[in-house]
């Protein structure tokens, strides 16, 4: 019998499968999916098993499987057929998709070994009436005691052997028992309470049919109550018999969906993010393997959780750019879902307050289903917003806060309610310049500029985390007078300590590196152990604490001034999450959002909380410049550390697509990208505009095979990118 293995190795030339011979001794226990080790290249290394058969025709000489790494297989035939599905949308190595399918501990090449915990316990072995006798003539007390314990009891939990349980054991009138532990604890504040749903809530429930697949867009204002619509239908789903997945967008949402679920739902979930441990991933992977839970909650990785029987799949907060993977593979988790919902024939639920452009023309097309729900649950009202413009403001020397935004902080600090601000920039400034020469402290690696963290008194660059401690003198002309440009949330905390008496607490990736720190920070402030939450994007989506009536926006333009076609998109869709903050119990919310641009139609549009006219502007744009969706977007990277090698090699594979591709496809670059040099390695870009080539596929393959002759020379391919 013989094996075909895929194997994780340095070189993009080997992904491909192996034949291995299967040893008389595995022959019958060996399956598709399971974990080997085979050597390979002089050495061992681990793979999976992609196929099996009884013959083989070539002449080559074959070496024997070494070992099977697991007991049963890893990779099921559902996780086989995503990997050729996905491999056929994204282009990218097969091995590559099976890796991300899976917690460190299993993949192939992890080089990690985790065991699994288990507690240990000690039950009679012996009837009551042996034990009875043994006891009438025992003379030692900790074994008298051990056993009587045992006869009220059905076991004991045993942390350390002694002597005493060693000797019982031996005699037999003992046994030990194991069981497994898992190492995630969820906390859970409350019980559930039933809520009713009302009539726009109740008929998104009816429209959904559970069994059959079909994609639903569910377009609800903020604090319309969607989560508890995504309750009702994965309750009906369980009820069946059948298991969901709830996909969240950030980490920083987890502990409260998790609350929310688990008062609802019990022990029935399994949690997977980045967040958690390794063993913690490990065991909640493991529990979902042995269909000890009905659902997973999870950021995008949990699209990829074992379940079987899937009944239905939610994505919430469905337009985040968090769903869709940075490196290879740069899946997309709103079309696993797909995949998976199809291979399942279970419905996926798309739900937002502000969707993706894209998502929502397939809704209006009717490739989705489109629900709505036009108004907020219970006696929430959705905040009045205003804009502040801030060149009026810095007239008056207000650069950071504006006077609207410092009296509004006021008066809800003197009514005990609570405020939260977003600033999308970490650190404390943007820049540490030299006011004689101008010289800019940029990053030696990347072109970028080096951000100050005073907390740390380092400038640390965010793309490769190179970092030197503060600059007093220039290190171009050595001048002294040195100052700090831009505004970071360090900044802004230390800004807001300064004017307000108030309890403030700062949420970004610096303050949130601590493992149970975004859980920590959330509940406190929910609470209301603080009055202020600033933080980054983190807190603009899902968040829900009823205390917040105000919430502003510092710097609203930022996002603006990013060189790419989805900014206005991303800006609406920012400012409308974060407004959706305020005002969502009976108490009445404002918004301030402080811009130097306050006339953009993003701006506009967010402060009347009107996404269907921002999206008919935007369309319009799209359509005039042929972007996604009227064309469909795929980005070709090239990479190199050599300046020149990778420029000659741009340009030869932008002449290559010229000449292969149809002429209705438009193709631009090869251009340097936004940022060209990151942790000293040269990024050249092309972008290719389609609205249909069927020989795109053929072409990027064979660019894809030309680049792996040179290792000197790196191509990535990103369909459907976030951002060009």
């Amino acid at each position: 019998m013989y094996a075909e293995v895929i194997i994780e190795y340095g070189a993009k030339a080997v992904d491909k499968k192996f034949t291995y011979i299967i040893p008389k001794e595995y022959q019958n226990i060996i399956k598709v999916g399971h974990r080997v080790l085979v050597p390979f290249n002089n050495r061992l290394i681990e793979g999976f098993v992609l196929d099996i058969s009884d013959e083989y025709h070539d002449e080559y000489e074959l070496k024997a499987i070494e070992k099977i790494c697991d007991d049963e297989p890893i990779l099921n035939d559902e996780m086989l057929y995503l990997g050729e599905e996905i491999q056929k949308k994204i282009l990218c190595s097969k091995i590559s998709i099976y890796q991300a399918m899976l917690p460190k501990a299993l993949k192939a090449k992890s080089n990690t070994s985790i065991g699994i915990k288990r507690d240990r316990y000690v039950v009679l072995n012996k009837d009551k009436k042996e034990i009875s006798d043994y006891l009438n003539d025992c003379k030692y007390a900790l074994q008298r005691e051990i056993l009587e314990e045992l006869l009220i009891k059905d076991r004991i939990k045993v942390d350390k052997l002694t002597s005493s349980i060693e000797t019982l054991a031996k005699k037999e009138l003992i046994r030990y028992e194991y069981e497994e532990v898992n190492r995630y604890q969820s906390t859970c504040s409350g019980k559930y309470h039933v809520v009713e749903l009302n009539q726009e809530q109740q008929q998104a429930v009816d429209k959904v049919v559970l069994d059959k697949f079909k994609a639903y867009l569910l377009y609800g204002v903020t604090g319309s109550g969607k989560t508890e619509v995504y309750m009702e239908l994965i309750d009906k789903v369980i009820k069946t018999g059948k298991t969901a997945i709830m996909l969240v967008p950030e980490i920083s949402l987890t502990p409260q969906i998790v609350d929310r679920f688990v008062t609802r739902f019990g022990s029935d979930i399994a949690i997977l993010h980045s967040g958690l441990s390794e063993v913690e991933k490990y065991d909640e992977y493991r529990k979902i393997l042995s269909g000890k839970v009905k659902i997973v909650v999870g950021a995008r990785s949990a699209i990829f959780a074992p379940l079987k029987n899937i009944g239905i799949i939610v994505i919430d907060e469905e337009h985040t750019s968090t769903y869709k993977q940075d490196n290879n593979p740069r899946y997309h988790a709103r079309d696993v879902a797909m995949m998976r919902g199809k291979y399942h024939n279970a419905p996926v639920i798309l739900g937002s307050a502000t969707p993706s452009l894209e998502s929502f023309a397939r809704a209006l097309n009717g490739v989705y289903e489109l629900l709505t729900l036009t108004k907020r649950a219970g006696a929430g009202r959705l905040p009045n917003i205003e804009i502040v413009d801030m060149k009026e403001e810095a007239r008056h020397g207000n650069f950071i806060l504006s006077k609207k935004l410092t009296d509004k902080i006021w008066d809800r600090l003197k009514k005990n309610e609570q405020v939260i601000l977003l600033l999308n920039r970490r650190g404390y400034s943007s820049m540490l310049t030299c006011r004689d020469c101008g010289s800019v402290i940029k990053c030696p690696n990347c072109d970028i500029s080096l951000t100050y963290h005073k907390s740390s008194n380092t400038n640390r660059c965010h793309y490769c985390n190179y970092s030197i401690k503060n600059v007093n003198k220039c290190p171009t002309c050595g001048s002294s007078n040195m100052k700090d440009y831009g505004l970071g949330t360090e900044k802004l905390e230390e800004e807001l300590n300064r004017v307000f008496k108030a309890r403030v607490v700062r949420m970004d990736m610096d303050t949130t590196s601590k493992k149970g720190m975004h859980e920590k920070i959330i509940n406190d402030f929910g609470e209301h152990k603080y009055d202020i939450l600033l933080g980054t994007q983190m807190i603009a989506k899902g968040l829900d604490f009823p205390m917040v009536t105000l919430v502003g926006v510092i710097n609203a333009d930022s996002s603006l001034n990013v060189p790419d076609f989805r900014s206005a998109e991303v800006t609406f869709g920012l400012l409308s999450q974060v407004s959706g903050r305020a005002g969502r119990s009976d108490l009445a919310g404002e918004v301030i959002i402080q811009s130097y641009n306050p006339q953009h139609y993003s701006i506009n549009y967010a402060k009347h909380h009107d996404y269907y006219n921002f999206y008919k502007e935007e369309m319009g744009i799209r359509k005039t410049l042929n972007y996604p969706p009227y064309y469909y977007i795929t980005l070709v990277n090239i990479t190199s550390r050599d300046y020149d090698l990778g420029f000659k090699e741009a340009n030869k594979i932008g002449e290559f697509l010229r000449k292969n591709l149809s002429s209705d496809t438009k193709i631009l670059g090869p251009s340097m990208a936004n940022v060209f040099r990151i942790n000293n390695v040269y990024h050249y870009q092309c972008i290719i505009k389609y609205k249909r080539d069927d020989k795109l596929n053929s072409v990027l393959t064979h660019i894809d095979n030309i680049c792996k002759i040179n290792n000197k020379v790196d191509i990535s391919i990103d369909v459907d990118p976030i951002r060009v």
